[in-house]
C-alpha cells in the first residue's frame, strides 16, 4: 500500500474507518512554527460527520490527539504525528459485506489486490473517514502558507444539474474564502442554497445519491513555483486530489472548454500593474508550463455520487461464487460534495507547500 506522498514535505497516513484511529505523519515542516489549534479545530469540524440530515448519522469529534513534533505550541522541526480515535462505529452492519461485493465501492479490488485481508468494515482504509487525517495536515500547511501570504479556498460549485457561479465571476479575495469557510454549503450565491438541499434530499428520500463539483483557488503564489513535466503544479495537484475518495475529475483553469477554442481566445496576455506581471485573462488557472504565473491557481474538481445507497443492486457473493443481489445498511452520506470542500483545500496546502518549500 502507498501510504506516502511527498518530496520536500512528506505526509504518511495510518488507520482504518472502524479501527482504534486514524491519523497522520508529517515531516518536514519547519521548527519554531507555532500552530493555531482552534484553527485546526475548526477545519476539522467543516469535514466532520453528523452536523445535519445533509450527511452520515455518524457523529465523530474528529478531534485531533499530537503525538510527536510539538511542544510548547510550536513545531519541534521532527515528524509531527497526530492520531484521531475512532467512537461511533457500527461495525455490524458491514457484517455481510464480507462477501458481498459493494458496486462502485474499493470493495471487490481490493479484496483481490490484499488477498481478502483488507479490513472491509465501513470501507476499511478506503474509506473517506481517512481524509479526516488529511485535513489536520491541511490545516497545518495552510497557517504555514498564509504566513507566506498564500491562501487556499474552496467553494461547492455544483450540486447535480445545480450550479454556483464560478471563481472565474468574482473578484478573488481572502474575505470570500474566509466566508465560504462559515456555511455548511459554501457557495458564492447563497440563493442556490434551497435547490442544493432539495436536490440532497430528494436523492436520500429515492434511496439513492447525488454528486458535483468543486471550485478550488490559491491566492497570493509568485510566479516560478513548480517544474515541468513529473513535478509540474498540475500533476503534484492532481496526484494528491485524485488520492481522495471518489474524486473522479480535475481540469485546471477552463479545462475542456479550451478544446472548443482557438489559441487567440485561449492565450492569457500580459500586462504590466506597476511592476507586477499580471494576465488579462486567467485561462490557463495561474499555471503554464507546469509552472506558477503569478495569477491565481484556479481548478475543478468532479466527485461522483456516494457509491453506499439503500437501493437494491446487483453484485456478486465471493464466498459463494454466484450473482447475488444487495441491499447497503448503516449510515451513508446521500452527498459527499459538501464535506469534501475541506478535503480538496487540505491536499491543495499539502502540495502547494512541498512545492515552495
Amino acid at each position: 500500500m502507498s501510504g506516502m506522498w511527498g518530496n520536500k514535505l512528506k505526509v504518511s497516513i495510518f488507520g482504518e474507518s472502524h479501527g482504534v484511529g486514524i491519523g497522520i505523519t508529517i515531516d518536514g515542516l519547519p521548527s519554531g512554527f507555532e500552530i493555531n489549534m482552534d484553527e485546526v479545530i475548526r477545519e476539522m469540524a467543516r469535514r466532520a460527520p453528523g452536523k445535519s440530515n445533509l450527511s452520515t448519522a455518524r457523529k465523530e469529534a474528529d478531534a485531533p490527539e499530537i503525538l510527536s513534533g510539538f511542544f510548547e505550541g510550536k513545531t519541534t522541526g521532527t515528524p509531527l504525528c497526530a492520531v484521531i480515535r475512532n467512537a461511533d462505529m457500527h461495525s455490524k452492519d458491514y457484517g455481510k459485506l464480507k462477501d458481498l461485493m459493494r458496486p462502485g465501492h474499493a470493495d471487490y479490488p481490493g479484496f483481490i489486490r490484499y488477498n481478502g485481508f483488507n479490513d472491509y468494515r465501513g470501507g476499511g482504509h478506503f474509506s473517506g473517514r481517512i481524509t479526516a487525517p488529511l485535513v489536520f495536515a491541511g490545516a497545518v500547511c495552510k497557517q504555514v502558507l498564509e504566513g507566506k501570504g498564500i491562501v487556499v479556498g474552496a467553494h461547492v460549485k455544483s450540486i447535480g444539474d445545480i450550479e454556483d457561479k464560478s471563481f472565474y465571476d468574482v473578484e478573488l479575495s481572502k474575505e470570500l474564502l474566509e466566508n465560504l469557510k462559515t456555511k455548511e454549503l459554501p457557495l458564492i450565491i447563497p440563493e442556490k442554497e434551497e435547490e442544493m438541499r432539495n436536490t440532497i434530499l430528494k436523492a436520500k428520500k429515492e434511496q439513492d445519491s447525488t454528486g458535483g463539483t468543486i471550485e478550488c483557488t490559491v491566492l497570493g503564489i509568485n510566479a516560478g513555483i513548480g517544474n515541468p513535466f513529473f513535478d509540474s503544479v498540475e500533476s503534484t495537484l492532481a496526484h494528491l486530489i485524485f488520492s481522495v475518495p471518489a474524486v473522479k475529475g480535475i481540469e485546471f483553469g477552463k479545462g475542456f472548454e479550451m478544446t472548443t477554442l482557438r489559441g487567440s481566445e485561449c492565450n492569457d496576455e500580459y500586462y504590466y500593474d506597476g511592476d507586477v506581471v499580471k494576465t488579462y485573462t486567467n485561462n490557463n488557472g495561474g499555471i503554464t508550463g507546469g509552472i506558477t504565473n503569478g495569477m491565481p491557481i484556479l481548478f475543478k474538481v468532479a466527485m461522483k455520487p456516494t457509491p453506499s445507497i439503500i437501493k437494491k443492486q446487483r453484485t456478486i457473493d465471493i464466498d459463494e461464487n454466484k450473482e447475488a443481489e444487495l441491499v447497503i445498511e448503516g449510515r451513508h452520506d446521500p452527498c459527499i460534495v459538501q464535506r469534501a470542500v475541506p478535503v480538496i483545500e487540505a491536499v491543495t496546502a499539502i502540495g502547494i507547500l512541498d512545492l515552495v518549500l
